[in-house]
């Protein structure tokens, strides 16, 4: 077996290979390591067959679908995963083959309902089921912590206590821990009754994860994330620099049709001189009216730079080819004292 442990963070995922027939799973991969895990396949001479996911993530985003559409891979999941992008879903005790390796399936619900435990020869991967020195939350969506304790004390635990644990998440450094050192040492799993057990995890009074709604929304439909569709924006269009376009205002020379898409009452406070005001919000209905010639030179400004992007890249779809977005806002405009304009 070849074994790749990548953390992001707290997040780990894994890239498992075998060594007969190069084959391999990522198991629980990140939306942010999408190009490392194609060096790491590259470098073990793998070839990723199947991308994997233990549960449906809220805590961070899952490049389960966006390489499973690069590398032509399925995506395996769960039986009950709402991922509408799944192609491949377990059942409890169904083994997936991947070259000579057997990855057999334990459904595991109470993190969330679609948790799986997924046992392969010496180790067990027990996404946000089992942790080290804890348990995953059962406060959010799908979760119940009647289920976990099910999933745990009858399922989980039951296996050799040699397996070697690997989680989907660990925020101490921590690579792995055993079934039997868990048992013995997790804090969680003292509570053995079930009652006390629930009583627990029903007053663990944790915060949210950073992106909770996006992680769920993305995962569990397969949209894009904000940062996708920007960088997806930022990809058709050029930029250009603060100080240049302040040299061209400061020059008189202002070559192009300068484009605020803020809101009126922001543009009015004050914006850079020579902009020409059109609203993000009425862009796709105003613009045959406001910027007729779409051979004209058009550079978007907006308050962060990131509205700018999406408005260029819409104008460039409309037809507009000579359209940029200005590389920052007008917050950095100000804060470099360059010249700004009130109505």
């Amino acid at each position: 077996m070849i074994f790749e442990q990548i953390a992001t963070g707290g997040c780990l995922s894994y890239l498992m290979g075998c060594t007969e027939s190069r084959a391999a799973v990522l198991i629980d991969p990140h939306l942010a390591q999408i190009d490392r895990y194609l060096g790491l396949a590259a470098q073990n001479g793998l070839s990723i067959r199947y991308l994997l996911d233990t549960h449906t993530h809220a805590d961070h985003f899952s490049a389960a679908k966006e390489l499973g559409r690069r590398l032509g891979a399925p995506v395996v999941t769960s039986r009950p995963s709402p991922a509408p992008y799944s192609s491949f879903r377990l059942d409890d005790g169904e083994i997936l083959r991947v070259g000579a390796m057997r990855l057999k399936a334990l459904y595991t619900p109470g993190h969330t309902r679609d948790s799986m435990c997924v046992l392969a020869g010496d180790r067990i991967f027990t996404g946000d089921t089992l942790l080290i020195g804890g348990t995953g939350r059962t406060d959010l969506p799908t979760g119940d912590p009647d289920a976990l304790y099910d999933s745990l004390f009858n399922i989980v635990l039951k296996q050799d206590p040699n397996l070697l644990v690997f989680p989907a998440h660990d925020y101490k450094g921590r690579s792995h821990s055993t079934i039997g050192t868990e048992i013995q040492s997790n804090p969680r799993l003292q509570k053995r009754e079930r009652a006390e057990f629930v009583e627990m995890m029903t007053h663990l009074n944790l915060a949210a994860p950073t992106h909770l709604t996006e992680a769920l929304r993305t995962n569990m439909s397969g949209g894009k994330t904000v940062e996708q569709f920007l960088a997806e924006a930022a990809a058709k269009v050029p930029f250009i620099a603060l100080d240049e376009l302040a040299e061209r205002v400061e020059a008189g020379a202002l070559d192009m049709i300068l484009l605020d898409v803020r809101e009126k009452d922001a543009f009015d406070a004050g914006h850079i001189p020579g902009a020409q005001h059109l609203p993000r919000g009425q862009l796709e209905l105003r613009v045959n009216k406001d910027l007729p010639d779409p051979t004209r030179r058009i550079l978007v400004a907006c308050e962060f730079g990131r509205i700018s992007t999406l408005a260029a890249a819409t104008l460039h779809d409309l037809g507009f080819t000579r359209v940029a977005a200005l590389d920052g806002g007008m917050q950095a405009w100000r804060e470099a004292g360059y010249p700004v304009t009130r109505n």
